[in-house]
Protein backbone atom coordinates (compact mmCIF):
# COMPACT_ATOMS: atom_id res chain seq x y z
CA UNK A 1 0.00 0.00 0.00
CA UNK A 2 2.05 2.85 -1.41
CA UNK A 3 5.35 1.21 -0.52
CA UNK A 4 7.36 3.68 -2.59
CA UNK A 5 6.06 7.13 -1.78
CA UNK A 6 6.62 10.49 -0.18
CA UNK A 7 7.86 8.97 3.08
CA UNK A 8 10.96 7.25 1.60
CA UNK A 9 14.04 9.49 1.25
CA UNK A 10 15.33 7.28 -1.56
CA UNK A 11 12.12 7.82 -3.51
CA UNK A 12 12.37 11.57 -3.10
CA UNK A 13 15.88 11.37 -4.58
CA UNK A 14 14.63 9.27 -7.50
CA UNK A 15 11.70 11.61 -8.08
CA UNK A 16 13.62 14.87 -7.88
CA UNK A 17 11.62 17.65 -9.53
CA UNK A 18 9.47 15.23 -11.55
CA UNK A 19 5.81 14.49 -10.85
CA UNK A 20 4.56 10.98 -10.16
CA UNK A 21 3.39 10.41 -13.74
CA UNK A 22 6.81 11.32 -15.11
CA UNK A 23 8.46 8.80 -12.80
CA UNK A 24 5.91 6.12 -13.68
CA UNK A 25 6.54 6.67 -17.41
CA UNK A 26 10.28 6.14 -17.01
CA UNK A 27 10.83 2.36 -16.67
CA UNK A 28 14.31 2.82 -15.18
CA UNK A 29 13.08 5.17 -12.46
CA UNK A 30 9.83 3.27 -11.85
CA UNK A 31 11.59 -0.05 -11.44
CA UNK A 32 14.18 1.45 -9.12
CA UNK A 33 11.46 3.03 -6.96
CA UNK A 34 9.60 -0.28 -6.68
CA UNK A 35 12.67 -2.42 -6.01
CA UNK A 36 14.20 0.08 -3.59
CA UNK A 37 11.05 0.03 -1.45
CA UNK A 38 11.33 -3.75 -1.10
CA UNK A 39 14.99 -3.46 -0.13
CA UNK A 40 14.35 -0.59 2.29
CA UNK A 41 11.41 -2.13 4.14
CA UNK A 42 12.10 -5.86 3.98
CA UNK A 43 8.56 -6.70 2.89
CA UNK A 44 7.48 -10.03 1.39
CA UNK A 45 6.21 -8.62 -1.93
CA UNK A 46 6.80 -5.63 -4.15
CA UNK A 47 4.20 -3.49 -5.92
CA UNK A 48 4.70 -2.05 -9.38
CA UNK A 49 5.36 1.67 -9.46
CA UNK A 50 2.50 3.08 -11.53
CA UNK A 51 -0.55 5.29 -11.17
CA UNK A 52 -4.18 4.34 -11.70
CA UNK A 53 -4.59 7.33 -14.03
CA UNK A 54 -2.05 6.15 -16.63
CA UNK A 55 -4.51 4.11 -18.73
CA UNK A 56 -6.94 7.04 -18.74
CA UNK A 57 -4.37 9.21 -20.49
CA UNK A 58 -4.13 6.52 -23.17
CA UNK A 59 -7.92 6.71 -23.54
CA UNK A 60 -7.71 10.43 -24.30
CA UNK A 61 -8.40 11.86 -20.85
CA UNK A 62 -6.55 15.16 -20.38
CA UNK A 63 -5.22 15.24 -16.86
CA UNK A 64 -2.52 16.50 -14.58
CA UNK A 65 -1.54 15.50 -11.04
CA UNK A 66 -1.43 18.41 -8.62
CA UNK A 67 0.66 17.89 -5.49
CA UNK A 68 -1.48 17.45 -2.35
CA UNK A 69 -4.67 17.63 -4.46
CA UNK A 70 -4.63 14.68 -6.84
CA UNK A 71 -5.73 14.17 -10.46
CA UNK A 72 -7.38 17.12 -12.22
CA UNK A 73 -9.16 16.42 -15.51
CA UNK A 74 -9.89 19.14 -18.06
CA UNK A 75 -12.29 17.12 -20.26
CA UNK A 76 -14.63 15.41 -17.80
CA UNK A 77 -17.33 13.01 -18.95
CA UNK A 78 -20.77 14.59 -19.25
CA UNK A 79 -22.53 12.88 -22.16
CA UNK A 80 -22.60 9.63 -24.11
CA UNK A 81 -20.70 11.44 -26.88
CA UNK A 82 -17.88 12.06 -24.41
CA UNK A 83 -17.73 8.31 -23.75
CA UNK A 84 -17.80 7.26 -27.40
CA UNK A 85 -14.95 9.71 -28.08
CA UNK A 86 -12.67 7.76 -25.73
CA UNK A 87 -9.95 5.78 -27.45
CA UNK A 88 -9.77 2.01 -27.18
CA UNK A 89 -6.52 1.12 -25.42
CA UNK A 90 -4.00 -1.40 -26.66
CA UNK A 91 -2.01 -1.72 -23.41
CA UNK A 92 1.16 -3.14 -24.93
CA UNK A 93 1.32 -0.43 -27.59
CA UNK A 94 -0.10 2.50 -25.61
CA UNK A 95 1.50 1.86 -22.22
CA UNK A 96 4.82 0.17 -23.03
CA UNK A 97 6.60 1.93 -20.16
CA UNK A 98 4.39 0.13 -17.62
CA UNK A 99 5.40 -3.28 -18.92
CA UNK A 100 9.06 -2.41 -19.35
CA UNK A 101 8.94 -1.17 -15.77
CA UNK A 102 7.52 -4.54 -14.69
CA UNK A 103 10.23 -6.42 -16.59
CA UNK A 104 12.98 -4.31 -15.05
CA UNK A 105 11.50 -4.56 -11.53
CA UNK A 106 11.30 -8.36 -11.71
CA UNK A 107 14.93 -8.41 -12.82
CA UNK A 108 15.97 -6.16 -9.94
CA UNK A 109 14.09 -8.34 -7.45
CA UNK A 110 16.06 -11.27 -8.91
CA UNK A 111 13.19 -13.75 -8.55
CA UNK A 112 13.38 -13.64 -4.75
CA UNK A 113 10.38 -11.38 -4.14
CA UNK A 114 7.02 -11.60 -5.94
CA UNK A 115 5.66 -8.49 -7.65
CA UNK A 116 2.04 -7.34 -7.42
CA UNK A 117 0.38 -5.52 -10.32
CA UNK A 118 -2.68 -3.32 -10.03
CA UNK A 119 -5.32 -1.20 -11.68
CA UNK A 120 -7.97 1.22 -10.62
CA UNK A 121 -11.44 -0.31 -10.76
CA UNK A 122 -14.00 0.99 -13.27
CA UNK A 123 -16.16 2.80 -10.69
CA UNK A 124 -13.23 4.68 -9.17
CA UNK A 125 -11.82 5.57 -12.60
CA UNK A 126 -15.29 6.68 -13.75
CA UNK A 127 -15.61 8.85 -10.65
CA UNK A 128 -12.39 10.71 -11.47
CA UNK A 129 -13.46 11.10 -15.11
CA UNK A 130 -16.90 12.48 -14.23
CA UNK A 131 -16.00 14.66 -11.23
CA UNK A 132 -12.89 16.09 -12.86
CA UNK A 133 -11.15 16.22 -9.46
CA UNK A 134 -11.09 14.28 -6.18
CA UNK A 135 -14.46 14.54 -4.42
CA UNK A 136 -15.84 13.27 -1.13
CA UNK A 137 -19.50 13.32 -2.16
CA UNK A 138 -19.15 12.08 -5.77
CA UNK A 139 -22.41 13.90 -6.47
CA UNK A 140 -21.82 14.26 -10.22
CA UNK A 141 -20.90 10.61 -10.52
CA UNK A 142 -23.94 9.29 -8.69
CA UNK A 143 -26.21 11.77 -10.46
CA UNK A 144 -25.06 10.61 -13.90
CA UNK A 145 -25.36 6.98 -12.79
CA UNK A 146 -28.99 7.52 -11.77
CA UNK A 147 -30.13 9.97 -14.45
CA UNK A 148 -28.39 8.54 -17.50
CA UNK A 149 -27.91 4.80 -16.99
CA UNK A 150 -27.10 4.21 -20.66
CA UNK A 151 -24.15 6.62 -20.59
CA UNK A 152 -23.08 5.00 -17.33
CA UNK A 153 -23.26 1.56 -18.95
CA UNK A 154 -21.19 2.72 -21.92
CA UNK A 155 -18.53 4.22 -19.65
CA UNK A 156 -18.32 1.17 -17.40
CA UNK A 157 -18.16 -1.09 -20.44
CA UNK A 158 -15.26 0.90 -21.87
CA UNK A 159 -13.38 0.97 -18.57
CA UNK A 160 -13.99 -2.73 -17.91
CA UNK A 161 -12.59 -3.73 -21.29
CA UNK A 162 -9.55 -1.53 -20.72
CA UNK A 163 -8.95 -2.88 -17.21
CA UNK A 164 -9.17 -6.50 -18.34
CA UNK A 165 -6.62 -5.91 -21.10
CA UNK A 166 -4.36 -3.81 -18.85
CA UNK A 167 -4.20 -6.44 -16.10
CA UNK A 168 -3.91 -9.34 -18.54
CA UNK A 169 -0.80 -7.75 -20.04
CA UNK A 170 0.66 -7.27 -16.56
CA UNK A 171 0.18 -10.99 -15.90
CA UNK A 172 1.89 -11.82 -19.20
CA UNK A 173 4.89 -9.79 -18.04
CA UNK A 174 5.20 -11.81 -14.87
CA UNK A 175 3.38 -10.18 -11.95
CA UNK A 176 2.53 -12.77 -9.30
CA UNK A 177 -0.81 -11.24 -8.27
CA UNK A 178 -3.05 -8.32 -9.23
CA UNK A 179 -4.90 -5.84 -7.05
CA UNK A 180 -8.02 -3.93 -8.06
CA UNK A 181 -8.42 -0.62 -6.24
CA UNK A 182 -12.01 0.59 -5.90
CA UNK A 183 -11.14 3.39 -3.55
CA UNK A 184 -14.38 5.40 -3.89
CA UNK A 185 -17.12 2.78 -4.31
CA UNK A 186 -17.77 2.71 -0.56
CA UNK A 187 -20.11 5.67 -1.13
CA UNK A 188 -22.72 3.36 -2.70
CA UNK A 189 -25.46 1.33 -1.05
CA UNK A 190 -25.37 -2.46 -1.50
CA UNK A 191 -28.37 -2.22 -3.85
CA UNK A 192 -26.71 0.36 -6.08
CA UNK A 193 -23.44 -1.55 -6.03
CA UNK A 194 -25.28 -4.64 -7.29
CA UNK A 195 -27.01 -2.65 -10.04
CA UNK A 196 -24.26 -0.40 -11.30
CA UNK A 197 -20.87 -1.89 -10.39
CA UNK A 198 -20.79 -5.53 -9.36
CA UNK A 199 -21.24 -7.14 -12.83
CA UNK A 200 -18.23 -5.28 -14.20
CA UNK A 201 -15.99 -6.12 -11.23
CA UNK A 202 -17.00 -9.76 -11.44
CA UNK A 203 -16.11 -9.80 -15.15
CA UNK A 204 -12.64 -8.37 -14.46
CA UNK A 205 -11.85 -10.96 -11.80
CA UNK A 206 -13.13 -13.78 -14.01
CA UNK A 207 -10.74 -12.65 -16.77
CA UNK A 208 -7.64 -12.65 -14.53
CA UNK A 209 -7.99 -16.04 -12.84
CA UNK A 210 -4.45 -17.31 -13.51
CA UNK A 211 -2.95 -15.35 -10.58
CA UNK A 212 -4.29 -14.40 -7.13
CA UNK A 213 -6.66 -11.44 -7.27
CA UNK A 214 -6.94 -8.85 -4.48
CA UNK A 215 -9.87 -6.45 -4.13
CA UNK A 216 -9.42 -3.26 -2.13
CA UNK A 217 -11.96 -0.64 -1.15
CA UNK A 218 -11.73 1.98 1.55
CA UNK A 219 -14.68 2.35 3.94
CA UNK A 220 -15.92 -1.03 2.78
CA UNK A 221 -17.83 -2.47 5.71
CA UNK A 222 -21.32 -2.04 4.25
CA UNK A 223 -20.32 -3.71 0.98
CA UNK A 224 -18.10 -6.47 2.29
CA UNK A 225 -20.31 -9.38 1.24
CA UNK A 226 -20.89 -7.78 -2.16
CA UNK A 227 -17.14 -7.52 -2.76
CA UNK A 228 -16.74 -11.16 -1.76
CA UNK A 229 -19.35 -12.22 -4.33
CA UNK A 230 -17.42 -10.59 -7.19
CA UNK A 231 -14.84 -13.37 -6.99
CA UNK A 232 -11.50 -12.08 -5.67
CA UNK A 233 -9.12 -14.42 -3.88
CA UNK A 234 -8.27 -11.79 -1.25
CA UNK A 235 -10.38 -9.05 0.34
CA UNK A 236 -8.28 -6.03 1.30
CA UNK A 237 -9.90 -3.94 4.04
CA UNK A 238 -9.06 -0.69 5.75
CA UNK A 239 -8.78 -0.05 9.49
CA UNK A 240 -12.46 0.76 10.03
CA UNK A 241 -13.45 -2.90 10.48
CA UNK A 242 -11.98 -5.49 12.88
CA UNK A 243 -10.16 -7.94 10.64
CA UNK A 244 -11.79 -11.00 12.20
CA UNK A 245 -15.21 -9.62 11.27
CA UNK A 246 -14.32 -10.22 7.62
CA UNK A 247 -13.96 -13.95 8.28
CA UNK A 248 -17.14 -13.96 10.35
CA UNK A 249 -19.14 -12.36 7.53
CA UNK A 250 -17.47 -13.92 4.48
CA UNK A 251 -16.33 -17.33 5.69
CA UNK A 252 -13.21 -18.86 7.18
CA UNK A 253 -11.79 -19.76 3.77
CA UNK A 254 -11.61 -16.08 2.74
CA UNK A 255 -8.12 -14.60 2.49
CA UNK A 256 -7.87 -11.12 4.01
CA UNK A 257 -5.37 -8.30 3.55
CA UNK A 258 -5.07 -5.55 6.16
CA UNK A 259 -5.53 -3.59 8.24
CA UNK A 260 -3.28 -1.33 10.32
CA UNK A 261 -4.41 2.29 10.55
CA UNK A 262 -1.81 4.36 8.62
CA UNK A 263 -2.02 6.96 11.37
CA UNK A 264 -0.78 4.37 13.86
CA UNK A 265 2.25 3.79 11.64
CA UNK A 266 2.75 7.56 11.49
CA UNK A 267 2.58 7.81 15.29
CA UNK A 268 4.78 4.79 15.99
CA UNK A 269 5.63 3.73 19.52
CA UNK A 270 3.60 1.59 21.90
CA UNK A 271 0.23 2.34 20.33
CA UNK A 272 1.42 1.18 16.93
CA UNK A 273 2.85 -2.01 18.42
CA UNK A 274 -0.39 -2.65 20.30
CA UNK A 275 -2.44 -2.25 17.12
CA UNK A 276 -0.15 -4.57 15.16
CA UNK A 277 -0.35 -7.16 17.94
CA UNK A 278 -4.13 -6.85 18.02
CA UNK A 279 -4.45 -7.51 14.30
CA UNK A 280 -2.16 -10.52 14.49
CA UNK A 281 -4.10 -11.86 17.48
CA UNK A 282 -7.44 -11.57 15.64
CA UNK A 283 -5.90 -13.29 12.61
CA UNK A 284 -4.22 -16.00 14.66
CA UNK A 285 -4.75 -19.49 13.28
CA UNK A 286 -6.00 -18.25 9.90
CA UNK A 287 -4.19 -19.50 6.84
CA UNK A 288 -5.06 -16.53 4.65
CA UNK A 289 -3.88 -13.25 6.17
CA UNK A 290 -1.65 -10.71 4.40
CA UNK A 291 -0.56 -8.10 6.92
CA UNK A 292 -0.77 -4.63 5.43
CA UNK A 293 -1.70 -1.10 6.20
CA UNK A 294 -5.38 -0.39 5.71
CA UNK A 295 -4.51 2.31 3.17
CA UNK A 296 -1.45 4.09 1.78
CA UNK A 297 1.51 5.15 3.91
CA UNK A 298 1.06 8.72 5.14
CA UNK A 299 3.49 11.54 4.47
CA UNK A 300 5.91 11.94 7.36
CA UNK A 301 5.90 8.25 8.36
CA UNK A 302 9.35 7.20 9.56
CA UNK A 303 10.71 4.32 7.42
CA UNK A 304 12.29 2.91 10.59
CA UNK A 305 8.81 2.58 12.05
CA UNK A 306 7.65 0.58 9.04
CA UNK A 307 10.74 -1.62 9.28
CA UNK A 308 9.81 -2.21 12.91
CA UNK A 309 6.32 -3.29 11.83
CA UNK A 310 7.73 -5.69 9.24
CA UNK A 311 10.18 -7.20 11.74
CA UNK A 312 7.49 -7.55 14.41
CA UNK A 313 5.12 -9.31 12.03
CA UNK A 314 7.84 -11.64 10.76
CA UNK A 315 9.06 -12.53 14.23
CA UNK A 316 5.56 -13.01 15.64
CA UNK A 317 4.20 -15.15 12.84
CA UNK A 318 7.34 -17.23 12.33
CA UNK A 319 7.34 -18.31 15.93
CA UNK A 320 3.67 -19.25 15.63
CA UNK A 321 2.24 -16.39 17.70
Amino acid sequence: MRQAGRFLPSYRRIKGARNVLEVAKDPVLASEAAADAVRALGVDAGIIFADIMLPLEAMGVKLRIEEDVGPLISNPIRTSEDVTALRRVDPGADLPFVYEGIDRTIQKLDGRTPLIGFSGAPFTLAAYMIEGAPSRELAKTRSLMYSDPETWRLLMRSLTDMTKAYLSEQVKHGVSAVQLFDSWVGCLSPHDYQRFVSPYTREIFASTDTVPRIHFCADSSALLEEFHRTGPDVLSVDWRIPIDEVWRRCGDDTAVQGNLDPAAALAGGAEMRNQVAGILDRAKGRSGHIFSLGHGVLRGTDPDTLREVVSYVHESTRRGA
